[in-house]
């Protein structure tokens, strides 16, 4: 393990009776970025996520978490945003914060609170009890008492959900300023065009496999490649199986094809143009979600959750 290692999985396995959740994972998170952790319903993405903050002992392999491999979920230097979420109904949302940040080691948290409290439009809800809240508004009293000690680690499991386009833009820059601040986040979102732009690098776990890792330079070099997006003007048209299609993915009234590698996107559309009317003809780079749904299959790429 590297010093430059925030947390590194080494052959990892996690099973749940006869059920293998998470299976001979190796992964290495370096310090200092934001990690996306991506995979469909099911695909032990979130079973990892726990391995990590050791509320799971993996069956096989080992987990080393800033350099050490024993140590609880409430070290100081760690945050956690959970999957389901639970705060004191009948405490105050200050009262509420200023107790989860004394649980993380900061003596004196209330300017903290109130500054953080400014940032997410929630000030004036200070005195009010959790019960009050919308869930878009309890959402983001969570975040704040996840991140407030400034860990130097924060594993977020869809911190961005219930959040209107306002609140997810304040949410985006906050997690933009941690890692200014040294703080390596592990961001678990179901949203690949916000993954894409934010994160470093990524993780993506299906049937508790890994299927890829590394920064977005690596995993382009490794599964992106040219992609061509086409609508015919009749809909009825199929352009699976034409010569120099690697792959089909129906989206609505257009496809998103896949080119071989012996094929290019001009040899794709002498292919395409006797099928019938192209409405649109476009090419490009693969995205995260088309590599995603490659991966993973469009079955699952509707939903991309835990």
């Amino acid at each position: 393990m590297s010093h430059l290692d925030a947390v590194v999985l080494e052959k990892v396995t996690k099973r749940f009776g006869n059920y293998t959740a998470v299976d001979g994972v190796d992964l290495v998170i370096q310090h200092g970025a934001i990690h996306g952790f991506l995979g469909p319903n099911g695909s032990g993405k979130t079973t990892t996520l726990r391995l990590i903050m050791r509320l799971f002992a993996p069956d096989e392999g080992r987990v080393v978490v800033m350099g050490e491999t024993h140590g609880g979920c409430s070290r100081d230097e760690v945050g956690y945003l959970p999957e389901e979420r639970g705060l004191y109904k009948t405490m105050k949302v200050g009262e509420m914060l200023e107790f989860l940040a004394r649980l993380k080691g900061v003596h004196q948290p209330a300017s903290l609170v109130d500054d953080w409290l400014k940032r997410f439009d929630l000030f004036a809800w200070k005195k009010k009890k959790i019960e009050t809240l919308s869930k878009g508004m309890a959402q983001k009293v969570q975040f704040i008492g996840a991140i407030i000690s400034r860990p130097k680690l924060a594993l977020l499991d869809e911190p961005f959900s219930g959040l209107d386009p306002v609140n997810a833009l304040v949410m985006r820059e906050a997690l933009i300023r941690l890692r200014e601040e040294g703080t390596t986040v592990i961001l678990s979102t179901h949203d690949l065009a916000l993954a894409e732009q934010m994160c470093d690098s990524f993780f993506l776990i299906h049937k508790g496999k890994k299927l890829l890792s590394g920064s977005w330079s690596e995993v382009q070099r490794d599964h992106g490649g040219e992609r061509v997006r086409v609508s015919f003007v009749d809909p009825g048209i199929r352009p699976d199986g034409v010569s120099g299609v690697a792959g089909a993915i129906p989206t609505g009234e257009a496809w998103e094809l896949d080119i071989a590698e012996n094929a290019t996107p001009e040899s794709v559309l002498a292919e395409l143009l006797p099928l019938g009317g192209i409405r649109r003809f476009e090419t490009g780079q693969a995205s995260l979600s088309d590599i995603f749904l490659r991966l993973v299959g469009a079955t699952a790429g509707a939903s991309v959750g835990h």
